[in-house]
């Protein structure tokens, strides 16, 4: 008898580690915003190693095609409000003035600086406190690059922080005649991300071609619906009929302020009963908005609205933050 309730229970837990999401479902995570970009030039290969020395549960990237079939990790399809482009690529510009990743091979971005976020206009750094303009020596690189560090160092630390790779601007790429889609998830599948067990989270703001990954490329990833616009949040339904999560905007979660406490939108309530996950964005430390500390803020969503995880430039606070109210 013992030896059968044993069996059962371990076939009860076998079946359950199929289509169970990676961490366990009370875990809150800490989501490395473009690495630790609070610290280093954001999708630079040192802001990833630095939060990953953080203990980030997963680390984020943004990606973008190059000309020759390669996913490059940065935010934009454009290049110049993070590199030299202009200086080094002058005749390359499209006719909207912007550089486009798209227009360049592998090895030409390569031969770019990357730098702390900037305006194109002014070349007036975006945050003033971060790492200084036109210091260090970063460069672009690819999705194979990054996973590969990621994973190398998961080995040499026994540690085990997940990826969280973003499809970008998958529409223009279509136009311009790339399946970005299909080419990530070979990639990820070659590395060992296929299913919702392995440490893998895929997220894209469009939400046909996030639905076409599961349905008709037949991805069994754990999917994020990103979520922009405030109609999005009126079609939960729909998310949940392919997505395993939403990451909204964090305002669209505040509602109110009442005796010095916030209230909330029914956002999180909604799609934890659809058994979505929600990771908000963006979480830093020198852009407060309507908050007086991070700390103040963090407790906001983590604690007092509940939300699964958060997207943040700082991850090494965030950790920290849930290691004292665990």
């Amino acid at each position: 008898m013992k030896l059968k309730l044993l069996f059962l229970i371990f076939s009860i837990f076998l079946g359950c580690s199929k289509t169970e999401p990676m961490k366990p479902k009370n875990t809150k995570i800490i989501i490395a915003h473009r690495g630790a970009s609070g610290y280093l030039p954001e999708h630079t290969l040192e802001a990833k190693a630095m939060a990953h020395a953080m203990n980030a549960d997963f680390i984020e990237q943004d990606l973008v095609m190059s000309k020759d079939n390669i996913p490059i990790v940065i935010h934009d399809i454009y290049l110049d409000d993070v590199t030299n482009v202009a200086e080094i690529f002058p005749d390359k510009k499209r006719i909207d003035g912007r550089f486009y990743v798209i227009d360049f091979t592998f090895n030409e971005l390569k031969k770019l600086a990357v730098f702390e976020r900037f305006d194109p206009e002014t070349g007036i750094q975006i945050y003033p406190n971060r790492f200084p303009k036109g210091k260090g020596s970063f460069r672009l690189h690819s999705l194979q690059e990054e996973i590969e560090l990621i994973q190398g160092l998961n080995k040499s630390t026994g540690k085990n922080s997940g990826i969280y790779p973003e499809i970008k601007a998958p529409a223009f790429h279509q136009k311009e005649g790339k399946n970005i889609s299909e080419i990530v998830l070979k990639i990820l599948a070659d590395y060992g991300y296929k299913t919702k067990k392995d440490n893998c989270i895929l997220q894209c703001f469009d939400a046909k071609e996030l639905e076409r990954i599961r349905k008709e490329l037949q991805s069994d990833l754990f999917l994020v619906q990103l979520i922009e616009f405030p109609e999005e949040t009126t079609q939960l339904t729909y998310f949940a009929s392919y997505a395993d999560g939403i990451g909204p905007w964090y305002k669209q979660i505040l509602d109110k302020k009442v005796n010095g406490k916030w209230t909330f939108t029914n956002l999180i309530t909604e799609a934890h009963q659809l058994g979505l996950r929600v990771h908000p964005y963006t979480f830093r430390a020198d852009q407060l908005g309507e908050f007086e500390s991070f700390k103040e803020m963090l407790h906001t969503f983590l604690i007092d609205a509940n939300v699964d995880g958060v997207f943040t430039d700082f991850p090494d606070l965030g950790v920290s933050f849930l290691q004292q109210n665990n």
